[in-house]
């Protein structure tokens, strides 16, 4: 018998969302698998890094088919000016990821706009831009250290976990990048994010030969780092109100990544006996998990709330995975932790599973892309009873909402000209009404169903639309085949809280170290503990995420 996927309306709680984890479906696991697996070769093409820490440098990785090159630009960069906000004009690193190897005229075009980023423009043979700022105290630690012939306290090293943090990593068309069409037939595109993860990957490689360039640079006995300390170093990230939306404007696509991830765990809870191999291997990454959870700091009281429960939901199942495992094992298991632990727990849990499994979990990967057009045609010949049912399917749980109570409708989203960035304003409170962005689906879905009241169930949409075009993203919404593309929450009401959204597709790149600096930002890190690029064919290049 095969088990049931998880409803939707169970799964798609915003609260849940925020309380997803990584998995082997994670992107950058996807991406550090292949490269392992399809034998890439990586090489520095160029160090053009001066004594005085700036230029630039061309990291190549070689595929099987294609080549890709992380050109990265080093700045000297005042303290005064370094800002983790996306409107900064200056930062201490800025890249391009390069679709092949650039020629010294594609290098000096890139030096005249990548610096600039947003100011600038790149051409379609670029893939990504992004731009990455210092942690000042570890840098200076780290630098000072190895000038000196010693090494880093590691101490310091876990306790900030990276050396520099991105503040963007834009693709798909941005500033003249290449669109996605132009890489989605690719294999080793054919998931998503896959360029942006490759290139936050070299980037890291990037950032640890640039801090022993300047540990030599400072002291002429200088050590490089070692290896092992060099490892458990990523790239942080600063996250906010800009992605949130993501998750609103990406239904059908959001609905690949999580029915992927529900079709795994469907797949390892059909599963009748598991092997002694298989328990020795989950206990193993339970324990490396449960480890890093004791590391996981953060300053964030809903956040510590969460991990100190999640630390109890640890110690609880690892004392439950030690007794035997019967029949079925891992939908008991599953089936147990739904009344012992978290949300944050359960779900680490649902990560955890499939770690045996890779047979059964890792085929979904490249199925969690999404081909369709961005835009679909409105079918407005489906009867106006069917779209009914859908509304009601899908945005049922906020029936009885009454959305003129102003802690109902208390949020407006919409786009800063300043910033040119999505933000969350107080409707009561700022004139903001009309700039408002279409992120609130429920509230529009009700709209819809009481407009909907006086027709006739045989009706067609299309005269439905005549009467009311304003309903027109509504009824297109609808008609789309996404069972998990709908959050079952407000998402414009008094106590939404944005981290939950930033959490949930955070956790499909693969981050760890969600540490919310408030309710609107959060810092990650991508690539601790993950093998460098000469390292990935020696190590394991897929459970190095847990340490």
């Amino acid at each position: 018998m095969t088990a049931a996927l998880r409803d939707p309306g169970e799964v798609m709680r915003l609260s849940r969302l925020g309380s997803l984890h990584q998995c082997r479906l994670s992107f950058m696991r996807q991406l550090t698998r292949r490269m392992a697996a399809e034998g890439w070769r990586f090489e520095r093409r160029e160090w053009a890094v001066g004594a005085n820490g700036t230029g630039h440098a061309v990291l190549c990785a070689h595929g099987p088919e294609r080549s890709y090159s992380l050109v990265a630009f080093a700045h000297d960069l005042p303290d005064a000016a370094r800002s983790d906000r996306v409107i900064a004009e200056a930062w201490d690193t800025t890249f391009a990821l390069h679709d092949g190897v650039p020629d010294a005229d594609a290098v000096a075009r890139l030096a005249g706009n990548v610096p600039r980023q947003e100011a600038g423009r790149v051409e379609e043979t670029e893939l990504c831009l992004s731009r990455a700022n210092r942690s000042v105290r570890l840098w200076e630690h780290v630098v000072g250290a190895l000038a000196a012939g010693r090494q880093p306290d590691p101490a310091q090293l876990d306790a900030v976990g990276y050396l520099m943090r991105t503040t963007a990593v834009y693709g798909s068309g941005k500033f003249g990048a290449a669109d996605r069409e132009r890489i989605a037939g690719r294999p080793e595109m054919a998931a998503p994010f896959q360029a942006e993860m490759l290139c936050v990957y070299l980037i890291r490689a990037f950032v640890r030969d640039l801090v022993e360039h300047h540990a030599r640079m400072r002291g002429p006995d200088a050590v490089p780092l070692d290896p092992a300390l060099a490892r458990r170093l990523g790239i942080g990230n600063s996250t906010g109100l800009g992605m949130a939306p993501f998750l609103v404007n990406h239904p059908e696509l959001v609905s690949h990544w999580v029915a992927a991830r529900e079709a795994a765990a469907a797949r390892v809870r059909s599963v009748r006996r598991a092997t002694e191999a298989e328990v020795a291997l989950f206990r193993d990454v339970l324990a490396r998990a449960a480890e890093g959870v004791a590391l996981w700091r953060s300053d964030h009281p809903l956040q510590q709330g969460k991990l100190e429960r999640l630390r109890a939901d640890m110690d609880a199942l690892r004392a439950r995975a030690a007794a035997p495992f019967g029949a079925r094992p891992w939908d008991a298991l599953v089936r147990w932790g739904e009344g012992a632990m978290s949300e944050e727990g359960q779900e680490m849990l649902v990560s955890l599973m499939l770690e045996p499994y890779p047979r059964l979990v890792d085929p979904l990967g490249p199925a969690m892309a999404c081909a369709r057009p961005a835009v679909n045609r409105i079918d407005g010949g489906m009867p106006v009873g069917a779209l009914r049912r859908r509304l009601r399917e899908r945005f049922g749980w906020a029936e009885g909402t009454d959305w003129d109570d102003p802690s109902a409708c208390a949020r407006v989203w919409y786009v800063s000209e300043e910033k040119l960035e999505p933000r969350l304003g107080e409707r009561h409170a700022e004139p903001l009404e009309p700039y408002e962005q279409p992120l609130a689906p429920a509230r529009d879905a009700w709209a819809a169903l009481r407009a909907l009241e006086a027709w006739d169930d045989r009706a067609p949409v299309a005269g439905f639309l005549l009467a009311h075009p304003e309903h027109r993203h509504t009824v297109r919404r609808a008609q789309l085949h996404a069972p998990y593309g709908e959050l079952r929450g407000n998402t414009i009401a008094a106590d939404l809280l944005p981290i939950d959204m930033l959490r949930a597709k955070l956790s499909f790149f693969g981050a760890t170290r969600f540490d919310p600096r408030s309710d609107r930002w959060v810092r990650i890190c991508l690539f601790p503990h993950a093998p460098y690029p000469e390292e990935i064919h020696a190590m394991d290049p897929d459970r190095w995420i847990y340490g």
